[in-house]
């Protein structure tokens, strides 16, 4: 019997997020937070009443404490993850924004987590685990976290336990786009679902309509693609059934960073409690709509009544339309 929902591995890095608009060289005041995108998964799926865990290394310091107060906080299981004596926790500076996309600089080159190898995988831990959630990122930090991350996803394939897999593209990270795409798409072949946005789909596939995409993998033996569509909702296509379910009217968009891992959040979380494909991502549509509706990477994401509310609430809204 597995002890965990679901298990994630990657970096997470404190967030300075500025508190007025304008050229972060300009803010003066910040407020402390933390980005990663694993890390908000494995929030967002203890908010959903899931036993999620989180596995990484933060340095010894303020920075890694707050990394793992927080989430202990959040119910996030945190047993795996190493302090590390010799090497810090990055941190990042992200700007305000009234609309679009906030500038983001980073600081994470040669942090603790850059430096989580194959001597580090907990392989009993993993295992007693029934879903594993993959994203891209962990891939470019650095030769031993992308080591890492094959060790584990191996690992977990060969006991049949599911997969999932967020490209969540860093073209910064990487060496070149070429090494970019050929890794990405060698680790979501292997994963049972992929969940690329439509913008991402298009560099790594070379196809510009969703369901090109979606074959593209399905070919390669993944199970189901689910394409993140923006306000046009999500496209979903397995071997044997497609369709698109419709976004949730967003009145204003605060930011729209963690709105894609609120997305698997709800994906990933119906899949594991066996709802069909359709509920999963009318869940994870609903998760992302409330993600850009609030500033943090992961603030909006909701507890279960929150969601279930959410959701009557839009049904209601559309039946009296």
């Amino acid at each position: 019997m597995s002890n965990l929902d679901a298990v994630t591995f990657g970096e997470a890095m404190v967030m300075f997020t500025a508190d007025e608009p304008g050229p972060l060289h300009e803010v003066i005041h910040y407020t402390s937070g933390l980005a990663g995108a694993e890390m908000n998964v494995a929030i967002g799926l203890a908010r959903l009443g899931l036993r999620s865990g989180w596995v990484s290394k933060v340095g010894n310091d303020s920075f890694g404490n707050l990394i793992l107060r927080r989430l202990e906080e959040e119910g996030v299981d945190i047993s795996q993850v190493q302090i590390d004596e010799q090497y810090p926790t990055g941190f990042q500076l992200k700007s305000k924004v009234w609309d679009g996309d906030p500038e983001i600089q980073y600081f994470r080159k040669g942090s603790a987590a850059s430096y989580m190898g194959v001597e580090d995988f907990a392989e009993e831990y993993y295992l007693g685990a029934a879903h594993l959630h993959m994203t891209g990122i962990p891939l470019a930090i650095s030769e031993q976290t992308r080591e890492y991350a094959d060790c584990v996803l191996q690992c977990m394939k060969r006991e049949g336990r599911t997969v999932s897999f967020d490209p969540n593209l860093r073209p910064a990270l990487w060496k070149s786009q070429q090494e970019m795409i050929d890794v990405v798409n060698k680790f979501a072949f292997e994963a049972n679902y992929v969940l690329p946005g439509a913008s991402e789909g298009y560099l790594l596939t070379g196809y510009s309509e969703p369901g090109d995409m979606a074959s593209f993998y399905l070919e390669k033996g993944v199970e189901l693609v689910i394409v993140k569509l923006g306000e046009g909702g999500a496209y979903y296509k397995t071997p044997n059934e497609e369709g698109q379910v419709s976004a949730f009217p967003v009145e204003k968009t605060v930011d729209t960073v963690g709105a894609g891992d609120g997305f698997a959040v709800g994906v990933i979380s119906a899949l594991i409690e066996k709802r069909s494909i359709v509920e999963a991502v009318q869940r994870g549509n609903a998760i992302g709509s409330l993600a850009v509706q609030s500033p943090g990477d992961y603030d909006g994401y909701p507890t279960r009544e929150q969601l279930q509310h959410y959701m009557l609430n839009q049904q209601m809204i559309r039946a009296n339309r």
